[in-house]
């Protein structure tokens, strides 16, 4: 933790923790949640708990603390299988897992508090962020630590489905740019918005898996399962809308960032 921030350790549900957070703060970064699709499935009433009580948790204290604004971390599953790539922020939702919908849940809380109260808010829709110190020691881990941590020890990644389903991978220090765009953005353009935080190019799992490959030299023959449960089969953003509120472009390239994130691994 850096030295300058305090840390205050609790649950995001528990309203005396939250509001002690949110103490002398300007814009709150709401991140905390209940994540990964296959844990929502599996548990869905503890997903509900922190992703949707949570967040009107963090809301009602931003609220009584004065704060001028809450950036929430929501999620490119809100859409679902919707069928339309690029996907645009006013495509349909159709969330498929537990998960997706407390996110889309607490989008609209934030919308809400936003219209009735003194409170601006603004919504990022994340795309399979990646980057370092992901886990890849989780059952619920994502795809690209796991991809790295099988390549490194000579073993065979399993691949859930044909592999050829696909995701706008978003470096996270692009997402991080995208969060300081939402939080200095006049009010009068973003207050209540929901936006895209994406690079808006998608590759399958298999092209994941070559590129990782070539990093670090190793070329196994994927395992191939059954998918998942709530797993979409194409993501991909249209980002035109953040660029033209927050000024945001996502500046990572696919094999810079995952260069970068193979390093990371290695020198662990």
């Amino acid at each position: 933790v850096n030295p300058k921030a305090e840390l205050v350790v609790g649950d995001i549900a528990d309203e005396n923790t939250v509001r002690q957070a949110m103490h002398g703060v300007e814009v709150a970064f709401h991140q905390a949640a209940h994540g990964s699709v296959l844990r929502s499935v599996l548990s869905p009433l503890t997903t509900n708990t922190a992703n949707i009580t949570g967040t009107l948790t963090v809301l009602e204290a931003a609220l009584h603390a004065g704060v001028r604004r809450v950036v929430y971390a929501s999620s490119s599953s809100v859409y679902g299988g919707a069928g339309v790539t690029p996907t645009l922020e006013s495509t349909p939702t159709r969330p498929r897992s537990p998960y997706a919908v407390t996110k889309m849940a607490a989008e609209a809380y934030c919308r809400v508090f936003a219209e009735l109260h003194p409170l601006e808010t603004v919504a990022l829709r994340y795309f399979n962020v990646y980057g370092p110190r992901q886990r890849p020691d989780s059952a619920y881990a994502a795809v690209i630590p796991l991809f790295i941590d099988c390549l490194r020890r000579g073993d065979a990644p399993t691949v859930h489905g044909d592999g050829l389903q696909s995701r706008d991978f978003t470096y996270v220090s692009d997402v991080v740019a995208a969060n300081r765009a939402a939080a200095s953005a006049p009010g009068a353009v973003c207050n209540a918005k929901v936006y895209n935080a994406a690079g808006g190019r998608d590759r399958t799992l298999l092209e994941l898996l070559e590129v990782l490959g070539s990093i670090v030299d190793v070329h196994p023959t994927p395992v191939h399962s059954d998918p998942r449960p709530g797993d979409i089969r194409t993501s991909r953003a249209d980002a035109s809308a953040i660029r033209r509120d927050l000024g945001f472009e996502a500046r990572m390239t696919f094999e810079e960032g995952m260069s970068r994130t193979v390093a990371w691994f290695a020198g662990r």
